[in-house]
């Protein structure tokens, strides 16, 4: 009798359970059938069109494609439609022997039209470097230092920005985050390869700022998860890790790299705006004096912390005086901790100036005499009009893409600063490097870099989780700009024939 109740009893146990478990399934198959989302269709087909550029001398004939790559979940569902224009040399009988370079803007959350008008693409901005760009109409010029000549081009926008657009089907998470950005541009890289055959071609990334920090996660996922080696790596004024941002180290107590690793570019500034106590008559071996004591007794006494006495902080002051053009009071009142908004504001305020951020040679109205830091970059201000009303009519008018599109210069996703975000992405880069010893990778900075310090650059790549010996893969190279070289003719021409060269020399393309 008692058995008889218990096999009843379970039965009538198991009979529930069973119910709960199917109404779960239930419940959760009709949630995911009420909320299948309708198809989305990008809103615009790839359009081919065809030019000539002279480089060098020589007329160089050219394919271009402005267009989409998708991607895709796991469930295979299109998730996203990334946007890119790809230029191609006419006449490449063998692809193999054809270099592609992938390049982009970082932000994070910036389209790629920066590179795009004004480094090595057929076409680029008529900026005449610090000077601010007049009103429309402005004038796009055909681009002697165009890379075309020795690579093909592809300009990608990331995800939610320019022409790339996420699906019905996305979740933004999936996107805005920085191992998330690299999966997706990873995903177009090789759905890229496959649609246009591109696999064997020498390959390279090409990032710019963020794109950097890009450039470190997207290297070792093509590596590592996709078997997609790649013959270099160009970093265009570079950050790796976060804690080394000279733009809110305060919010770091303890911290001091960033005010040791930025004085450098503080006393190329104050050397370019005449403000130094004794002005040397070249920049060059003045840095070289300055990053000796930035890494030695300045480095010593933003260590010692409360125990540095006073006769070395007044010493330690003195020589920041010598090196920034910052007054000793100034100085000694932000205990020689100075931030880089608060010198962008303090440099040049005897002028009611302040330098950029982007570019410390660029100078503007000071809006706050009073604030503690600065409020804008004057660099942006002068050029962020013409790059982008320039792109907008060369991309509807010669590309023949977008017409009914809005463009969009940058998105800013809610997951990229959440805590899910990675500071340092030096580990990537490094296990990039050591699971491809051939790649190489090429720094290119200039000495008025606010944003990101070309010494903060030199100190990341110096100290990558590698053997000693890959360090012989990583060449230096500096220019006397600012975070976007290219904006100074001069310097663009040098960096022009820098990446030609670096690219020649890992190409592995037979003579």
């Amino acid at each position: 009798m008692k058995n008889s109740y218990f096999r009843q009893f379970t039965m009538i146990i198991f009979l529930l359970f069973g119910l709960g478990f199917s109404h779960q399934a239930y419940a959760q198959q009709h949630k995911k059938s009420n909320t299948k989302k309708k198809a989305y269709h990008y809103p615009a087909k790839d359009a081919e069109t065809s030019g000539t550029v002279t480089v060098k001398g020589k007329k160089i004939a050219y394919k271009a494609i402005a267009g989409t790559i998708p991607i895709f979940n796991d469930d295979r569902d299109t998730t996203a439609h990334i946007f890119f224009a790809g230029y191609f040399k006419k006449g490449v009988d063998d692809l193999s022997q054809r270099p592609v370079t992938f390049l982009f803007n970082g932000g994070p959350g910036s389209a790629s039209v920066w590179l795009h008008m004004g480094s090595f693409g057929p076409k680029r901005v008529d900026a005449q470097d610090t000077v601010r760009v007049s009103g429309a109409p402005y004038k796009l010029l055909d681009n002697k230092y165009s890379l075309l000549d020795v690579t093909d081009l592809v300009f990608i926008d990331a995800p939610g920005t320019g022409f790339s657009r996420l699906t019905n089907n996305a979740d933004p998470d999936d996107f805005f985050g920085n191992i998330e950005d690299a999966n997706a541009f990873a995903d177009f890289i090789e759905g890229f390869l496959k649609k246009y055959d591109r696999w064997n071609s020498p390959k390279y990334l090409f990032g710019e700022s963020y794109g950097t920090y890009r450039n470190a996660v997207l290297s070792s996922i093509l590596t590592n998860r996709k078997s997609i080696d790649l013959n270099g790596v160009i970093m265009l004024s570079q950050i790796l890790s976060y804690d080394l941002s000279i733009d809110g180290p305060k919010r770091n107590p303890g911290i001091y790299q960033p005010y040791i690793l930025g004085l450098p570019t503080y006393a190329a500034t104050a050397w370019y705006h005449h403000k130094l106590p004794n002005r040397p008559e070249e920049l060059r071996p003045f840095l070289d004096k300055v990053e000796k004591f930035a890494l030695g007794p300045y480095s010593d006494a933003l260590q010692a912390g409360a125990t540095l006495s006073e006769s070395e902080f007044n010493h330690i002051a003195e020589k920041l005086h010598e090196y920034t053009g910052l007054s000793v009071d100034y100085l000694k009142k932000a205990n020689l901790r100075v931030d880089g908004g608060e010198f962008e504001q303090n440099l040049l305020l005897d002028d009611m100036r302040t330098t950029g951020r982007l570019d410390t040679r660029f100078r503007g109205p000071t809006m706050n005499p009073l604030a503690e830091s600065s409020r804008y970059d004057p660099q942006s201000a002068s050029i962020s009009s013409a790059y982008i009303s320039l792109f907008n009519h060369y991309v509807r008018n010669t590309l023949h893409f977008g017409e009914h599109l809005k463009y969009r210069p940058s998105y800013r996703g809610s997951g990229w600063f959440s805590n899910r975000r990675v500071q340092n992405v030096m580990p990537h880069l490094a296990r990039a490097m050591v699971h491809n010893p051939k790649m190489k990778v090429m720094l290119v900075t200039g000495y008025y870099d606010l944003a990101t310090p070309y010494f903060e650059g030199v100190y990341e790549l110096q100290h990558l989780p590698i053997p000693k010996k890959l360090q012989k893969n990583i060449s230096y190279h500096f220019y006397e700009s600012g975070h976007m070289i290219y904006v100074k003719p001069e310097a663009l021409k040098k960096l022009r024939n820098d990446v030609a060269s670096f690219i020649k020399a890992t190409d592995n393309v037979e003579e």
